[in-house]
């Protein structure tokens, strides 16, 4: 009987809780640095776009390190790699309010981007294992941790940022992160790892070598993470500043813009288990891309201020489970190189978003832009409705 079962059940749920931890101290420390970026910006007497070179430190940082975490997670596993990375992480974090220019905040930032990334690769591959061997579509709820985690830092950042120097907040940050990954790493490393039952996709796809057609399916759906990590990085951007200047809107109007986006990817993304056992997931991925494409065209051209805020709730609850699926189905098919292949191409089009945005705002105009986040979300549709059979074989 022991031959048979690989982890007991109350196990498996430990173990889910310890990783739930971890996406939500993940995203709880980058709010938590996102909120103090203009403090930092001052500090480092940073011009706007030397800035803007400096911030996509994080994002070369995580792009360099994914692919090399794919190789460290099949060899040492996935749980000690995502312990390792967010210790990393949360020292890390501590280092851009120690810079006094622009040059060195984006070289600590590709140390932050790396850990970052690093450690975005790990969990998501031990995230699949668990998702294997429970036989349930969780993978969102993962996610979801993460958006609440993001919305609790921030919301923590805003209410200390007139009272903490950005020192001493960041700081604290690391001495949460390190406490909770004390706490929450001590569960993960003394479980043992789940082993996918023997008639999964994944037990069959991962030994395929490179360059078979598995490859290609997984760079099928890192291009759906790409698809949709475009938006969230545009909307990022660039939602304010379109409610402001093109609506009209006030300013404290506009910066809700992106909170409703957020919190609808949220509820979306709790509700996305239960989502993915009713309808699967070829229905979840092609309905979530059509109705992220529809949002985002009511948001980018709406000429009221609330029906763009309606739009943005609307891309929100489309795009909310594109990813975690996108990922989830690579991890199936290769392991921790699919979550890496797919999370690379994936901060690729969240790195690609906003000055591709910008590029197409100076040529036509912000609204047009803005409908390349439709476009985008649409070709994700089809692109799950064409490898359907792939998805379900």
């Amino acid at each position: 009987m022991r031959t048979r079962i690989a982890v007991p059940d109350n196990s498996l749920t430990r173990l889910r809780v310890a990783l739930t931890v971890f996406f939500a101290v993940d995203g709880f420390i980058f709010a938590g640095w996102v909120v103090r970026i203009p403090a930092i910006k001052e500090q480092t007497g940073a011009s706007a776009s030397a800035l803007g070179l400096a911030l996509l430190g994080v994002s070369a940082g995580a792009v360099i390190t994914m692919m090399l975490t794919g190789r460290l997670c099949r060899r040492y596993g996935t749980r000690r790699v995502t312990v390792v990375c967010a210790v990393l992480l949360s020292l890390s974090v501590a280092l851009p309010p120690l810079t006094h220019s622009a040059p060195a905040l984006g070289a600590v930032l590709l140390v932050f981007g790396a850990a970052y990334g690093s450690i975005n690769v790990a969990f998501n591959s031990a995230a699949v294992d668990l998702v294997a061997a429970l036989r349930r579509p969780i993978m969102p709820s993962f996610h979801a941790a993460f958006s609440l985690g993001g919305m609790l830092g921030a919301g923590l950042g805003g209410l200390v940022a007139g009272s903490l120097s950005p020192t001493r907040h960041l700081l604290g940050l690391t001495v949460i992160g390190l406490l909770v990954t004390a706490v929450a790493g001590r569960t993960l490393l003394r479980i043992q790892p789940p082993t996918p039952p023997q008639d999964t996709p994944q037990h069959k796809s991962a030994p395929r070598p490179p360059g078979t057609r598995t490859r290609g399916l997984v760079v099928t759906f890192g291009l759906i993470a790409l698809c949709t990590a475009y938006g969230e990085g545009a909307l990022a951007d660039w939602s304010a500043l379109h409610l402001e200047h093109d609506l009209d809107a006030t300013p404290g109007v506009a910066a809700v813009g992106y909170s409703c986006f957020a919190l609808a990817m949220t509820i979306g993304r709790l509700t996305g288990t239960r989502l993915l056992e009713r309808l699967g997931q070829t229905r979840t991925l092609v309905g979530g891309g059509t109705v992220a494409a529809l949002g985002m065209l009511l948001g980018a051209l709406a000429p009221s201020v609330w029906a763009a805020l309606l739009g943005f709730m609307i891309t929100g609850l489309g795009l909310a489970n594109l990813f975690p699926v996108a990922v989830e189905r690579a991890g199936r098919l290769a392991g921790p190189d699919g979550v890496a292949i797919a999370s690379t191409l994936g901060y690729g089009g969240m790195l690609l978003g906003p000055p591709a945005i910008g590029f197409m705002a100076d040529w036509f105009s912000l609204p047009v832009a803005l409908t390349s986040v439709a476009a985008l979300a649409a070709t994700a549709a089809v692109i799950a409705a064409l490898t359907r059979r792939a998805a379900t074989a």
